[in-house]
């Protein structure tokens, strides 16, 4: 039987860069797919006005029918968990497992949907310097930060470089995104629900949550990460995926 690859989502407003750690501990040994979504990174397909979860969860479908993959581990961090939820919801069959990172099932409130918008009007009529110079502080814990500045410098630029049209597009689409969490108590596969104990976007609850949700659910919380716990604790975030896969 083959093995189900391992679908690497990355999260806003980052690109598949982020993945280094997992990819060169897992490609080796396992089927490994790390893409960058539409308008991010390397791709460079035009984006419409919105983009929806579902929208990139159909562009991944594409890309894994081009690439003869049937059966998949999506591993989704922040955008990319609502991403990978999108996948799992539409075509559950070819999905053998699910790893959301730093992210949760439900909606965004009204002022939460007010700042997506805001964050699209900012890309669009301010460019992304200033985006990313406020966001990089956001998304490191603090400790990460001070030992290792390099890391928020180099997150800092790979924003900057975004494309402000696929980051306003990201932006609405995550504002329009339904609840998952109805559908996540019917997912009938094991949910692996990552966060960090310093993540200063996704409060723990929104982690405890999902896990309490999902029927096979588990969830692991990792010492000294922020937002971005698969850099911040790589060597623990791997054992908890290699676990995951071994199980």
């Amino acid at each position: 039987m083959t093995r189900p690859t391992l679908l690497f989502i990355h999260g806003f407003p980052l690109d598949h860069t982020i993945w280094q750690p997992q990819v060169s501990a897992f490609a080796p040994a396992h089927p490994v797919v790390a893409p960058d979504l539409r308008g991010f990174g390397e791709d460079d397909r035009v984006v419409p006005d919105t983009m929806t979860m579902d929208m990139y969860a159909t562009d991944l479908k594409e890309l894994l029918d081009a690439r003869g993959v049937d059966s998949v581990i999506p591993v989704g961090l922040s955008m990319g968990g609502y991403v990978a939820m999108a996948f799992a919801a539409l075509w559950p069959e070819r999905v053998h497992a699910l790893v959301l990172v730093n992210t949760r099932a439900g909606a965004d409130d009204a002022d939460a949907v007010k700042a997506r918008l805001e964050m699209a009007r900012s890309a669009e009529e301010r460019g992304m310097a200033l985006i990313a110079r406020g966001m990089v502080p956001r998304l490191l814990a603090d400790r990460t930060l001070q030992e290792h500045p390099e890391l928020g410098r180099e997150l800092e630029r790979t924003i900057a470089r975004r494309s402000p049209a696929a980051v306003a597009a990201a932006a609405r689409g995550m504002a329009q995104r339904p609840d998952r969490t109805p559908w996540l108590r019917t997912f009938p596969q094991p949910v692996l629900v990552i966060t960090g104990d310093q993540d200063k976007i996704m409060p723990l609850a929104t982690s405890q949550a999902m896990a309490e949700a999902a029927p096979h659910g588990r969830l692991v919380v990792l010492p000294d990460a922020g937002h971005l716990s698969n850099l911040e604790q790589p060597e623990a975030f791997n054992a908890e995926l290699r676990a995951l896969i071994a199980g």
